[in-house]
């Protein structure tokens, strides 16, 4: 299949179904986990190789941290597996690597491998990657709210001077453009926490396949989709570009 014409800037991948597809095979969930990292990997090079501009990927949320702590061990030995082993590739392809979410607590060796991949390639020009890690929505939105109280309590700020923008900046990555395209596997149709405030006018995309099974066509045919759509952004008639409030570059 061929790539659209008419491409999301930034993807975000609530990446779901690893367990089911364990389960569904009679195997043992962090299998589940670890053929969900070589699909990651597999959807990287295709949102590079399709000029995809910023990916995010939910890689795990808050409430994850609620599962059995041997699953949660599992998961953040994959993590840093995965990070070590794909450095290289990311600094090849000029991928720079962004973690947003309430990072510190993670353990302290995923971490610290983490900043350092962070670090190295944050001179990188090609596709952002960015792991929601620890990651939830709403949690991020309070995180900013008492960023903005702490200024007000040291004086530098009014709360009449409190706007969307300021509220913006606050967030994790104020710098990141909105999402244009949220896809979701695993055929649940719910955001589950991930980028409230930055979804507000992502199109969503839900395909009913276990992010394992998840491949590049089907990544060309959520994009395809894509380009069908109006995007209205609240407006009567359709437009091509995001409101001039959304930062974009």
């Amino acid at each position: 299949m061929m790539f659209p014409m008419r491409l999301p800037e930034h993807v975000g991948i609530i990446m779901d179904g690893n367990g089911r597809w364990a389960t569904s095979r009679g195997l043992p969930r962090v299998l589940g986990h670890r053929a969900g990292a070589e699909a990651v990997r597999r959807i990287v090079e295709a949102s590079r190789e399709a000029g995809v501009r910023y990916l995010t990927l939910y890689a795990f949320s808050w409430e994850n941290w609620d599962r059995p702590s041997q699953e949660i061990q599992e998961l953040m030995g994959l993590l840093d597996e995965f990070i070590q082993r794909e450095l290289e590739r990311l600094l090849a392809n000029r991928i720079q690597l962004r973690v947003i979410g309430r990072i510190h607590e993670l353990p302290t060796g995923v971490l610290a491998n983490l900043r350092s991949a962070a670090a190295q390639t944050a001179a990188n020009d090609g596709m952002t990657l960015t792991l929601a890690l620890s990651y939830g929505g709403r949690q991020e939105i309070v995180d900013a709210a008492r960023r903005l109280a702490e200024q007000v309590q040291q004086g530098l700020l009014q709360p009449d001077q409190i706007d969307e923008e300021r509220l913006r900046q606050a967030l994790y990555a104020p710098d990141l453009p909105d999402p244009d395209l949220i896809i979701r596997t695993s055929g649940e149709q719910r955001l589950s926490n991930f980028l409230l405030w930055q979804s507000s006018y992502a199109e969503l995309y839900v395909t009913p396949k276990f992010w394992p099974d998840f491949t590049k066509d089907d990544l060309v045919e959520a994009l395809v989709e894509f380009e069908r759509r109006e995007r209205r952004f609240g407006r009567t008639s359709a437009v091509s570009a995001a409101p001039s409030s959304t930062p974009r570059g």
